[in-house]
């Protein structure tokens, strides 16, 4: 009998054997676990000398030697250049996520401004996510509060809208904005097409950098007011040009007149921050920090080469990156982003001057950032620990999940989960339900239906079993997690039930341990129960927002579209004949039959629908 289990075990991976049969040429590599799991992608100039480092070196370090351990099979892909393969890597990486690789965990889609186009009276708005409207788009910005800066500023000196067309088309006087200078009035005539065209032109061309050439055009503009005795547009015109000028004198950084990124990184604990300034057109606009996940070789060259390659995957590159470490493979590296960017990328580390305070300025702020996770981190690990004691667990909770309900009046119910990890909250397995089915206001069922769902995703192997279940609820809500556990046949898992305190007041909490029904009191000064408020307060969140997201989706859609028969023409004539939905639903059938095209049969259809 064990020899027969031996022989239907796989054989191990022979990596010196497998190295024989690889080429010299450069490409990509992945090894793969039994399963299938990605462990680790790489790029080689010389896969077979690459890959035969980890199998050739009589010692590595414990980390490599773990992941070589794993391998069942490596696969591989040639390519022309090494800079291919550089761009191949980062795309694999970024699809894959290969437990041992550096990974860039930043899931936000960037913002940007955006300025519309095919209208005479184009809008300048902020955007995030996909570039598919027809337009310009200016950016990617480090932050929502940079693109807000830059259109306060666009409304402050060019006076182009951003309204939504929907408040544009149905003005009948100048709004808010005009009163106070920071929109012409196009929507009433104020200024007309050509007037305005030459605003957003400008507008437009201090986005792109180019504010010198505006206050000269600006400048030309004045003169020919002034001569023409039109002194108060020749007065606003200078206003506007000592604007501009007050601003490149604020902002213009000198040394950064071209368009740079600055990255540099810090790496301590375990854990590193890489930390990117930008700078556009001598202006800066502002910073931000990431965390990527560390590898098994961790080095300030290969966490920026690794970082480079991903982040700027799906970016605009900049001419210039000016980094703090030189990244392993910078030649092909700086190659691979020239080929996708379509202009010269140069990556420079020996810097001086100017530009040299800037790489010391994100040192500083790598560093400053990772000391704040890092303090974070141990804060988080300390009220892990405190919880376990709190509950009496035998090991620290690794995985934590929170159910919520939220609703309005029983409408439009949707069930939430959270995910939260000693690292904090998991946002990519947070999860919404949109509960139907259930009578309105049964939170009862509405919590059992989002378990049932929840759970046979998990035994269908999406995601994992929490150590911790936590339920927004008294003994009512846990009973119903229990039970939907017991009926999936799922065992191991603590569900406690998180009570509103006297008089609802935070801090004064009580839980409800589902194996044993006791009741705990943690008080508000345990960092238990900071934790579980925390969690429980992320899951409230999510799910109100999924609930006023549903709730408005159903308000929007007009009940005439649920009523066979009735197209567009049809809903906008009984809408224009009686002024609106409520004068529809205020009419008799006999009235509204009087609306063209609707019969008498459609006219019962309609009052049916409204009055039952």
């Amino acid at each position: 009998m064990a020899a027969s289990r031996s022989a239907a075990s796989p054989p191990a991976f022979d990596g010196k054997e497998f190295v024989r049969t690889l080429t010299t040429s450069p490409g990509v590599y992945r090894m793969l676990a039994a399963n299938g799991e990605p462990l680790y992608v790489g790029k080689a100039g010389n896969l077979k000398k690459r890959v035969g480092s980890y199998f050739l070196k009589p010692r590595m370090e414990p980390r490599i030697a773990a992941m070589v351990a794993q391998i069942a099979r490596i696969e591989v892909t040639l390519t022309r250049t090494e800079a291919e393969a550089l761009l191949l890597e980062a795309q694999l990486i970024k699809h894959l996520k290969p437990r041992y690789n550096i990974l860039l965990r930043d899931d936000k889609s960037y913002p940007y401004i955006y300025l519309s186009a095919g209208e005479d009276f184009p809008r300048m708005a902020f955007h995030r996510g996909a570039r598919t409207a027809k337009g310009e788009y200016f950016g990617p910005y480090p932050s929502a509060w940079a693109v807000r800066e830059s259109l306060d500023l666009m409304q402050k000196l060019f006076r182009v809208r951003q309204c939504e067309d929907s408040y544009f088309r149905n003005r009948s006087r100048p709004c808010l904005q005009y009163q106070i200078g920071r929109c012409s009035a196009p929507c009433v005539g104020l200024v007309t097409p050509e007037e305005y065209r030459e605003s957003v032109r400008h507008a437009a061309m201090f986005l792109h950098g180019r504010s010198s050439a505006v206050i000269d055009e600006l400048g030309a503009a004045m003169e020919r007011a002034s001569a023409a005795l039109e002194f108060e547009q020749a007065a606003r015109l200078r206003d506007q040009i000592a604007t501009l000028k007050r601003l490149q004198a604020q902002n213009y950084v000198q040394g950064a007149s071209a368009d740079l990124d600055v990255l540099a990184c810090h790496l301590e604990a375990g854990l590193a921050c890489v930390a990117v300034l930008y700078f556009r057109n001598g202006i800066s606009l502002g910073s931000r920090d990431f965390f990527p996940r560390l590898p098994t070789e961790a080095t300030p060259g290969a966490l920026l080469a690794s970082f480079i390659a991903q982040y700027y995957l799906d970016k605009p590159v900049p001419p210039e990156l000016i980094v703090s470490d030189a990244p392993d493979d910078a030649a092909a590296l700086a190659q691979m982003l020239t080929t996708q960017a379509g202009h010269a990328v140069e990556i420079k580390v020996q810097v001086r001057a100017e530009r040299a305070r800037f790489v010391e300025l994100a040192r500083k702020n790598a560093r400053a950032a990772l000391a704040a996770r890092l303090a974070s981190n141990q804060t988080a690990r300390e009220r892990f620990e405190a919880l376990r004691e709190l509950l009496e667990l035998d090991e620290t909770p690794r995985r934590l999940e929170c159910f919520d309900i939220s609703h309005t009046l029983g409408e439009a119910t949707v069930a939430a989960c959270v995910v939260y990890g000693p690292d904090g909250p998991e946002k990519s397995q947070y999860r919404r339900f949109n509960i139907a089915g259930v009578a309105p206001g049964d939170d009862y069922g509405a919590m059992r239906e989002a378990l049932l769902r929840r759970y046979k995703r998990v035994q269908a192997g999406e995601g994992a079993l929490p150590d911790v279940l936590l339920i927004d609820g008294g003994k009512g809500q846990v009973a119903q997690a229990l039970e939907v556990l017991a009926d999936l046949g799922i065992a191991g898992v603590l569900v406690v039930g998180v009570a509103k305190g006297a008089e609802r007041r935070a801090g004064h909490e009580t839980l409800i341990r589902g194996d044993d029904g006791r009741t705990l009191w943690p008080g508000p000064e345990s960092p238990a129960l900071h934790l579980i408020q925390s969690v429980r307060d992320e899951a409230h969140r999510f799910a109100i927002t999924g609930h006023r997201q549903r709730r408005e989706k159903a308000r929007e859609r007009s009940p005439l579209e649920e009523i066979a028969g009735i197209g567009g023409k049809r809903r906008a004539a009984l809408l224009k004949h009686f002024g609106g939905l409520a004068g529809v639903a205020a009419a008799g059938i006999e009235e509204l039959a009087e609306v063209k095209g609707v019969s008498r049969e459609l006219a019962a259809r309609i009052y049916g629908a409204f009055h039952g």
